[in-house]
């Protein structure tokens, strides 16, 4: 049994219903005002995917289902801050799943600071309407 399977069995509750059809995906959108470095940003990158999951596995399985079966995609978007908390309101209303993350504080940045928000993992025409215009990391 492969890492990806594992966790899958423990995240997800059993299926009930059918899997959506379609390509999915995770957008991760960075908080570019506080200029992390890149170590800090693949740490929290990761943290927001790992929660993205955990969370999705008990909302909604057949979709993380459907995510985790199509390859997992990940796109690492940045913006502001003011942005990144207006998206999250936008996403929020059209029932697409957040996930933020805030940093410890123990290294570069101030604690409590907003570092990433996680939008889906969701269906790639959706969470395009909401995230296509920003550039990628």
């Amino acid at each position: 049994m492969g890492l990806r399977s594992f966790i899958h069995q423990l995240t997800a509750p059993k299926s009930s219903g059918s899997v959506p059809k379609g390509s999915f995906k995770l957008v991760l959108v960075i908080n570019h005002d506080l200029k992390m470095g890149k170590g800090k940003i693949a740490a929290q990158a990761g943290h927001a995917s790992v929660s993205a999951t955990l969370k999705m596995g008990v909302n909604k399985p057949n979709l993380l289902d459907a995510w985790l079966k199509s390859g997992q995609k990940k796109v690492c978007l940045k913006t502001t801050q003011d942005e990144l908390l207006e998206l999250e309101k936008h996403a929020v209303k059209l029932g697409i799943q957040t996930v933020r993350v805030n940093d410890a504080g123990k290294t570069q940045i101030p604690s409590g600071s907003l570092t990433v928000i996680a939008f889906g993992p969701g269906q790639d025409d959706e969470l395009e309407q909401l995230t296509g215009h920003l550039k990628l990391l």
